[in-house]
């Protein structure tokens, strides 16, 4: 899932009401990872998308029921779900599967940090719904020059390392185009959140569910083939981070608006990086996380979070708004 959200709040709330719930979110989304990880052990990762779009819909579709809400019943709205459910959740989840069976999950976390790098000059040359400014023309600089860093691109031999990096790197990008795609077409629709997401892990799932035999060759395997790790995984994906995330992501935004929520996305890659460190005992070389400061720094300047001082006499901009991060 991702989205962009225009809800502000006029109150601020005390920190404890939404910090905790951010901490939680930046977790499983960062853990999200390491899940992936053992998943692709015993699954086909379009199998794991499968799984996990599959338990996220029934989550979703849960809390419909709990809420006494419907799906989408305009056509053109299940139209423009049908494209999201692809770029934003059966794509990109296959592309990390695959990636994480040739690079440590951690590195993946690394690459889903550069999504709202990507995000800008797609909203500004082809859905046209921003506009370039000095500031984020150069927040895009600092970030790809970071981006080179993380590649190591100095010391390119090729082989899998490179080859996943690049699958992760194109999952982020399929997550750029999917947030300002749902921003001009679907953003201004009545319909729920929750039934909008719901939506689209619906098409994401009919979709893999056609594709991935054909890719494949080969039917899904039982559950009870599969170990209680990589279950437990597919489980956690789905209805973690795909489902209870999405409603707590949600909560946080109406507390305190898109563009705080959005600082989930520099947690995240943290997480990434100590689950994979402590729990699957994956190593960094040490210019993978200082390309990831490099990419985050690129990140803030772009979205304003780091601005230029206003002199006196000037009436300061309007910060920009930044985007919230997509489940990864």
């Amino acid at each position: 899932m991702s989205g962009v959200s225009t809800l502000t709040t006029p109150d601020k709330p005390p920190v404890r009401a939404w910090l905790p719930t951010m901490v939680t979110l930046a977790a499983i989304w960062g853990c999200s990872f390491l899940f992936i990880s053992v998943g692709v052990r015993e699954l086909h990762p379009m199998y794991l998308a499968l799984g996990r779009v599959i338990a996220g819909s029934v989550v979703l579709l849960a809390f419909l029921a709990i809420k006494r809400e419907s799906l989408p019943r305009e056509p053109r709205l299940w139209a423009h779900t049908f494209v999201i459910g692809a770029i934003g959740s059966a794509i990109p989840w296959t592309l990390f599967g695959y990636g994480e069976q040739r690079v440590p999950s951690l590195l993946a976390g690394i690459w889903n940090g550069i999504t709202p790098l990507v995000v800008l000059p797609v909203a500004v040359l082809v859905f046209r719904t921003e506009k370039f400014t000095a500031q984020r023309v150069i927040g895009l600089l600092i970030g790809f020059a970071g981006m080179m860093v993380v590649l190591g691109a100095w010391n390119i031999e090729g082989g899998a390392d490179l080859t996943g990096q690049l699958l992760c790197m194109a999952a982020a990008v399929c997550y750029g185009i999917a947030v300002p795609y749902q921003k001009r077409f679907v953003a201004g629709s009545k319909v729920s959140g929750t039934a909008l997401s719901a939506s689209l892990l619906l098409c994401a799932t009919i979709q893999l569910a056609i594709v991935a035999p054909i890719v494949t060759g080969a039917a899904p395997p039982m559950p009870w083939t599969l170990s209680p790790e990589v279950i437990g995984s597919v489980l956690a994906l789905g209805g973690l981070g795909s489902g209870i995330a999405f409603v707590l992501s949600m909560r946080n935004i109406r507390l305190i608006g898109a563009s705080m929520s959005s600082m989930v996305t520099y947690l995240m890659p943290i997480f990434a990086i100590v689950v994979g460190v402590l729990v699957l005992d994956e190593h960094l070389t040490w210019y993978q996380p200082v390309g990831a400061l490099v990419v985050l720094t690129g990140v803030a300047v772009s979205q304003g979070v780091v601005r230029r001082p206003v002199r006196s006499g000037k009436k300061p901009r309007k910060p920009l708004q930044p985007t919230v991060a997509p489940v990864p």
